[in-house]
């Protein structure tokens, strides 16, 4: 049975280091992304800095990946264009699953990684009218 999940949520990523992140679920993107800038390859390495000015522990963080692919994503404005692609793992409802983020300069937008539908396929069944069921989830569990 496929879980609900809200319009909006807050979720960990572990393998990044980062917690409490912003998501909005988007059924119309095929592919997940997470804001970066100043994407670059260096010596085979992948490297980028995290953008999210809301955790300022984590908002300008390097990463650096060393594996990593190039896809063809077509944006929400219609034009194509190439883009890093990692396999991470996010944490929602107490469960982690594995991930592929695309990364993108999400300057424009109001949350830092969006969640598409390849993602979603299968697990979840998205409530518009709810927000952060998985981040209340989290928190009732941390009262306890």
């Amino acid at each position: 049975m496929k879980r609900k999940i809200g319009r909006t949520d807050r979720v960990d990523f572990p393998l990044l280091d980062l917690t409490n992140i912003d998501i909005k679920i988007d059924t119309g993107a095929y592919t997940s992304s997470i804001h970066c800038q100043e994407m670059r390859v260096e010596d085979n390495f992948l490297k980028c800095r995290f953008l999210d000015e809301e955790h300022p522990d984590y908002h300008n963080k390097e990463f650096v990946f060393d594996e990593y692919d190039v896809r063809v994503v077509k944006s929400s404005n219609g034009q194509t264009e190439v883009r890093y692609r990692i396999l991470t793992e996010v944490l929602m409802f107490g469960k982690i699953y594995p991930i592929f983020l695309t990364l993108s300069d999400r300057t424009e937008m109001k949350f830092p990684v969006l969640i598409g539908r390849k993602f979603l396929t299968k697990r979840f069944m998205v409530d518009i009218n709810k927000t952060n069921i998985s981040f209340k989830l989290k928190e009732k569990a941390n009262k306890k």
